[in-house]
């Protein structure tokens, strides 16, 4: 792979200054502290970039991670405290500001827009104008080599919302790089890579690296970050922590320094399995430009059973979930839930039968940002826990409670539960995903991925709550793209590739090895 990128324009520095390129440090923050209504993000905290370094940045959801990003992207202001960059104060108001000075985020979540195709998301707000018209050729041709370097092969008029989300988080990778960037931040950019992606964004990182851009990277996957990582630094309920070269750094000390004397530990232990739940047979989803996104699927799932689907990227993991609960339509095939047979019904009355889903894209699908914790997570509930009838105002001390009872159980920290689901963290908004699965009292939980983009802490209380599904009956069923991860917490393993169930193992009957081969697509 080439290290030539496409050129940037303009040179991202501050006007009328000097930069101090001989200091290790680029970007540093002095006692930057950041308040919401109820919530500290931020207290005090003192934090340095390092130059031409990977600067990774560690800590559990709502740790300020993500805070800190957007303060040094100019999506927020601290409420007190100072941002210096190359030695001197800025006040980055704005990410248009903070870009003209060379600083550009990838964010956690994606911010592309769906209903535009690949090109014009690269090059929104920063399109390349020649005798007052947008030059569409070149920007073209620029889209199409930033394209190929991230080995996405991809027409860039394609519209984006045709594009699986590890695909679009490729696309948002490559808005980042179309820009002059110096200092490159990157929130959660593996979330949604299959393994080989990941190979390549680390490739790029290695060419950027080179040509002298300051990387921060944020992650969760531990193993990831002790590869890629130059210097580490640990964040832990809103303060600094430690901060480490990376052969001073380890595993073991991040896992501490983040969680401190919360350490949590998740140990396996099957429950009783009892009759069939779900029984799928010869389902059918074929895709809109041709084949199959499933092919001839056939599974059991049983009480008390966890059940995990592992899968690259575009194995048809999410669209079997989707099948399976009404979201899509199959094609083909029988589906049947407690004996009962439902691929002729909707997705609601397959809910109000038992199935609940805990969607991949929590923003997109699983919450509603303008609304508040409390009713984004009584919304698949009103009506069935007797919150709500007809012509009657909703029973506003019964839904409180159950609320209150739910977030007590996942342990989601947030002050009042009126306030709006974005102000929470990451890992707290997936839990209230998962409560609101929860509060429709389903038989079969599908989870999508239900620990993308999440801590090491949040994951451990996710895990916990898989197996405490499993041990009072429900069948489980969930997706994921870490090996580890579905041989630790599963009964059995699902392998799927090309729409096709290619293995269905026993615990005792998984390795690694074993299921990377079968997840290999095959003619």
């Amino acid at each position: 792979m080439s290290d030539q990128f496409p050129a940037g324009r303009g040179n991202g520095r501050l006007p009328g200054s000097t930069l101090r390129q001989g200091s290790p440090v680029i970007i540093e923050t002095r006692r930057v502290s950041r308040l919401y209504p109820g919530v500290v993000a931020l207290d005090n905290v003192d934090y340095r970039v390092f130059r031409n370094q990977v600067n990774v940045l560690i800590g559990e959801n709502g740790a300020g991670k993500s805070t800190m990003m957007k303060m040094l992207a100019g999506v927020e202001t601290p409420s007190s405290g100072q941002i210096f960059l190359d030695g001197q104060p800025v006040s980055l108001a704005s990410t248009h500001q903070a870009e003209k000075l060379g600083i550009s985020i990838i964010f956690q979540e994606l911010n592309l827009f769906p209903n535009m195709n690949v090109m014009d998301n690269i090059f929104i707000a920063n399109e390349f104008f020649q005798r007052g018209r947008v030059n569409v050729a070149y920007q073209y041709q620029l889209a199409k080599a930033l394209l190929d370097r991230l080995e996405l092969d991809v027409d860039p008029l394609t519209p984006l919302e045709e594009l699986a989300i590890g695909h679009q988080q490729l696309v948002e990778i490559a808005r980042a790089l179309s820009k002059d960037t110096r200092v490159l931040i990157m929130d959660e950019p593996t979330s949604a890579l299959s393994q080989s992606e990941v190979r390549v964004l680390f490739d790029v990182i290695g060419q950027l690296k080179r040509r002298g851009v300051t990387i921060i990277y944020i992650s969760h996957r531990l193993e990831e970050l002790m590869a890629i990582g130059d210097r580490f630094t640990v964040f832990r309920d809103g303060k600094f922590v430690d901060e480490r070269e990376r052969k001073q750094a380890s595993i073991p000390w991040i896992i501490t320094s983040m969680v401190g004397d919360k350490a949590k530990h998740f140990d396996y232990s099957p429950a009783v399995k009892g009759m069939p739940m779900l029984e799928v047979s010869g389902l059918t989803l074929l895709r809109q430009n041709g084949g199959y996104a499933l092919n001839d699927v056939g599974l059991t799932l049983r009480q008390g059973e966890v059940v995990g689907v592992y899968g690259l990227l575009g194995a048809g993991r999410t669209e079997l979930f989707k099948t399976l609960t009404g979201l899509m339509k199959q094609d083909a095939g029988a589906i049947s839930l407690n004996g009962l047979r439902v691929e002729h019904l909707p997705f609601r009355r397959r809910l109000a039968r038992g199935m609940a889903l805990v969607p991949e894209d929590r923003q997109a699908e699983g919450l509603v940002q303008l609304l508040s914790v409390k009713i984004n997570m009584t919304l698949s509930s009103l009506c069935g826990k007797g919150f709500w009838r007809a012509l009657l105002p909703i029973r506003q001390g019964r839904e409180g409670g159950a609320v209150r009872r739910m977030i007590d159980n996942l342990a989601i920290k947030v002050s009042d539960v009126e306030l709006p689901v974005t102000s929470l963290s990451g890992g707290n908004q997936q839990k209230v995903v998962l409560g609101k699965a929860l509060m429709t009292d389903p038989r079969v939980v599908f989870l999508d991925e239900p620990t993308r983009g999440i801590d090491v802490g949040a994951k451990t209380d996710v895990y916990h709550l898989i197996g405490a599904m499993a041990q009072q009956g429900l069948a489980v069923m969930f997706s994921s793209s870490e090996l580890d991860e579905v041989m630790q917490l599963a009964d059995r393993v699902i392998v799927m590739a090309d729409g096709r169930i290619t293995a269905d193992l026993p615990r005792a009957g998984v390795d690694r090895e074993t299921l990377i081969r079968a997840s290999t697509p095959h003619d």
